[in-house]
């Protein structure tokens, strides 16, 4: 089955960006126009995180939302087969101060969110870094389209760590210094054991992890996110969050992050991954609030 899709795929992949996107222009009327996917909670989550607009502004940024949604996925059908010279075009970053923080001997985490295009994180930001990424991922339940992933995430030499087996990993990397990219945003699957603080106006959980490992390395955090200029083309950036997370009282660079995202995603709203129910959870007065 793997070998029958991703051929498929790797064909499909060969053709022109402007051929792909005239493919996602079609996604783009099927997906939202024919079947409306996820259109409620895409549209609760817009309502939640920007109460002060209109229903008419929101709808405008939901289908924006959606152009980009099935453009993600064209683009990462092309990056199965793309050269690094398509990256070199379409893609551009300036990670000086992380070149500068990492000449200290000191390993870095990255705190990144979903926003289009992530999967540029794998392979288009390796180029960029003074050492080789280590990226951690949620394996995907299909076999065959998480070999897929694997395959297209790993083609430019980042490490893959599944999330599962992210406690091993760091004990074989314990001596080593490294850069390590993690996804910070995803809902945690234990909200009681989550860090609670306030996210657009609302309670909301975040992930322990991250801040946890930052902390107890003392690793210093870079906050990064993508902004797109133009259809296809990305600028990734990359914020020093946090020199010395040890420092920091527990929860401060959690709510850090927090404020963060709200910010970059009120000034590009329709680049996040709004189809994922971020405020499926709800939070308990007796449950710690940051």
């Amino acid at each position: 089955m793997y070998y029958l899709l991703f051929g498929f795929l790797y064909l499909l992949s060969l053709l022109p960006m402007r051929v792909l996107y005239l493919l996602s222009d079609v996604a783009y009327f099927i997906v939202y126009r024919l079947m409306g996917y996820r259109k409620e909670v895409v549209m609760g989550n817009l309502a939640i995180a920007f109460p002060q607009k209109s229903e008419a502004e929101r709808i405008a940024i939901a289908k924006k939302f959606y152009r980009n949604f099935t453009d993600t996925f064209i683009e990462t059908i092309k990056f199965i087969s793309a050269p690094p010279s398509f990256f070199d075009k379409r893609f551009s970053a300036d990670f000086r101060q992380v070149h500068e923080v990492y000449k200290d001997g000191r390993s870095i985490q990255f705190h990144l969110g979903h926003n289009f295009n992530w999967e540029l994180a794998n392979l288009a930001v390796p180029k960029y870094l003074p050492d080789q990424l280590h990226g951690v991922y949620l394996t995907i339940n299909a076999k065959p389209i998480d070999r897929l992933f694997r395959y297209i995430r790993g083609r430019f030499g980042t490490y893959l760590i599944p999330a599962n087996r992210m406690r091993e990993e760091m004990l074989r990397l314990r001596d080593q210094q490294y850069i390590l990219g993690l996804i910070a945003d995803q809902s945690p699957s234990i909200p009681h054991k989550a860090h609670w603080t306030m996210f657009f106006g609302r309670p909301t959980a975040f992930l322990k992890q991250p801040e946890a490992a930052a902390r107890r390395n003392d690793l210093p955090v870079f906050f990064a996110h993508f902004t797109k200029p133009r259809r296809g083309h990305y600028v990734c950036h990359a914020e020093l969050a946090a020199a010395h997370p040890a420092e920091l009282p527990e929860g401060a660079l959690t709510r850090q992050y927090a404020q963060y995202l709200e910010r970059v995603m009120t000034e590009q709203p329709e680049l996040w991954l709004w189809s994922h129910r971020r405020w499926k959870y709800e939070h308990h007065p007796h449950w710690p609030l940051l």
